[in-house]
């Protein structure tokens, strides 16, 4: 459970600012109304471009399947970080949201944190 929404985590950050799916959404309209006009290499680009932010949108793990994976993850993490002695920095470092923390009972000082 704590593996499979770190992995999510990791999956969905990388470097620069960070998309939302509001943002991908507001993308994809822009993208769409390009594409009414387009033809040629220009409409094959704006196609493309299509897949990649609806692929993106998919792997922010929003939705069902990452929602079920932070619930799990907040029902084991507190206990799970007290047995391998994790910190509430060390939580934060690898992307843990402080909500995501403040849901699991992790606190900012103490033996976790």
């Amino acid at each position: 459970m704590v593996d499979a929404y770190l992995s999510a985590l990791e999956e969905s950050s990388r470097p620069g600012r960070r998309r939302t799916p509001a943002s991908i959404d507001a993308s994809l309209k822009k993208l769409m109304t390009a594409l009414q006009g387009a033809s040629g290499v220009e409409r094959l680009s704006l196609l493309q471009r299509r897949r990649d932010l609806e692929e993106e949108r998919s792997k922010l793990g929003v939705g069902q399947d990452g929602k079920a994976k932070e619930n799990a993850f907040v029902k084991v993490a507190r206990r799970f970080g007290e047995r391998k002695g994790i910190t509430y920095g060390a939580w934060r470092e690898i992307g843990v949201p402080p909500r995501v923390l403040q849901r699991a009972g992790i606190p900012r000082t103490g033996s976790t944190g």
